[in-house]
Order: structure tokens, then sequence, then C-alpha cells
């Protein structure tokens, strides 16, 4: 298993909480006690889906950062940001990832070619498993709770009208890519890299929470996906990352591998407290 940081959580061992990447010199992932932290020597073009730091944006580091499972907030950046100053982060050039899963249970995996070098970094949890097209609860963007198809929405319901819609549990995935692809090529390696997840999930036989059909994710999934643009190095322009390119299988395998690695290292450790 890979998991670089189990010993640092779970036995205190202090000199256990950096992670050198091998695939990106200068690439560095330290764990701390609230949350995983990942920060390269410069800022670097990335596409996110985080809850702070969204969308197309330059970024030095990524934060994976861990609440209750019982957290409810009607504003997650807020919180984000507040962290941030706790640690006395630049709030600027960064995202932001929140989890309710044990950071012990962060996978790290990497490969390299001489095309391009990759890390990802993975923490899992499906206690909020939920499968894509399938009929189950939904909420609009005033968080008002319904049920849909897919297809249309029912009236909402009478009770839990203003609940949130953000539920920790999550599979947030960090990719580091040290090489050179272009922005359509970006989205395309997001496409490999959730299909990849959604495999994972059903080799692992995760059900949907609510309906018991088989998962494609949960309902607050996040993925960070960062390229370094090197353009002084003579690494060629990736512009294609789909499972039948070089970029896309590493992409796919490294994303099921660490989201594989994370979900049985939480069924592990439920394994251990159920025993006690």
């Amino acid at each position: 298993m890979t998991l670089p940081f189990y010993n640092y959580f779970a036995n205190g061992e202090t000199g256990e909480n950096e992670y050198a990447s091998s695939s990106w010199p200068g690439l560095n992932i330290s764990a701390h006690e609230r949350h995983i932290k990942a920060q390269s020597p410069r800022a670097v073009k990335a596409l996110s889906s985080a809850v702070y730091g969204g969308g197309m944006l330059e970024l030095d580091r990524i934060f994976n950062i861990y609440v209750d499972r019982h957290y409810r907030c009607d504003d997650p950046p807020r919180d984000i940001e507040q962290a941030l100053n706790q640690w006395q982060e630049p709030r600027d050039q960064c995202a932001g990832l929140l989890t309710a899963v044990r950071l012990e249970h962060t996978s790290i995996q990497e490969y390299t070619s001489d095309e391009f070098g990759l890390l990802c970094c993975t923490t899992a949890g499906v206690s909020n498993a939920a499968r894509a097209g399938s009929e189950r609860t939904v909420f609009d963007t005033a968080g008002n709770k319904t049920m849909s198809s897919g297809r249309e929405h029912s009236a909402p319901s009478e009770q839990n009208l203003t609940m949130p819609p953000y539920v920790p549990g999550t599979i947030n995935i960090m990719l580091w890519l040290n090489g050179r692809m272009t922005t359509g090529a970006m989205v395309n390696a997001v496409q490999t890299a959730v299909e990849a997840k959604a495999a994972a999930l059903a080799d692992a036989g995760v059900p949907d929470s609510e309906n018991g059909l088989p998962a494609t994710g949960t309902t607050t999934d996040a993925i960070v996906f960062a390229v370094r643009q090197a353009v002084e190095e003579p690494q060629p322009m990736i512009t294609y990352a789909g499972t039948a390119t070089t970029a896309g299988a590493a992409i796919g395998r490294l994303v099921y591998d660490t989201v594989t690695e994370s979900l049985r290292a939480g069924l592990l450790w439920k394994e251990r407290v159920r025993h006690k």
C-alpha cells in the first residue's frame, strides 16, 4: 500500500509527514494536523472543480482539508479561507478541498516516462455514494430538496427545504502532470480520471447510498488537475488524454489505484474499530 502519511497520523511519527515527488522535481506533499498540502515550486496552470479555487487558474498549492462528518455549512469557501488565514497561507493561487476521510488514508502514486511525469494524490470516502443519471434526492441552487430522475423535478419536499447540498464524504483527487498539455487535453484528462474513478467504485461494489444501484461517484467529488507547462524543457505537447493515449492510460491507472487503495484502507480501519 502507498499510504505515505499513515504512520504520521495513526502512530504519531512526526518524521513521516513529508513526501517528495519523484515525477515532478520540487513538488512536495506534506501532512498536517487537519490537512494535506501539495506545493509546487512555482505557479502552474490548473483546471479545478474545488469548492475553493475552482475553474481554470494559476496555482502553486492544493489543500485537502479534513472536516468532521457532521460538518454542515452554507459557505464552505469561507471556512477554507478562514483555515488558510489560521495557517498563515496566502489565499490566492491555491485550491482548497474538503473531506471527511481520515487523512492517514491518503493514497499517492506516481508514473514517469520520457514524455511526462504524473502524481496522483487521493482520499476516497463513499458514505454519500451516488449514481449519476439515477433517480435520487437533489438540491437546487437555493438548497431546496427535490427528487429527480435526471429528466424532470418533482415538487420540493416539505421537510429539509434548506438542507445544505454539501455533505462531506467525497472522493478528492489531485493530479499533477509534469509535462505540456493543451487546454482541451486537460479537459479530456479530467474526463478520463472520472471514468477511472467510476470503474474503481464499480469493481469495489460500492452502491448508491439511496437506491442501491452501482455508484459512479459521491455527491461532492472534486478534482484538481495541475500541469507544469514548462516551455524550457523539450517535452512534447500532449493534445489528447483519452484512454487510448499514454497520458490517459497513466491517469486512469493512477486514479483507479489510488481510489481503490484509499477505499480499502478506510474499510480496514472500520473493521478494526468494529472489532475493538
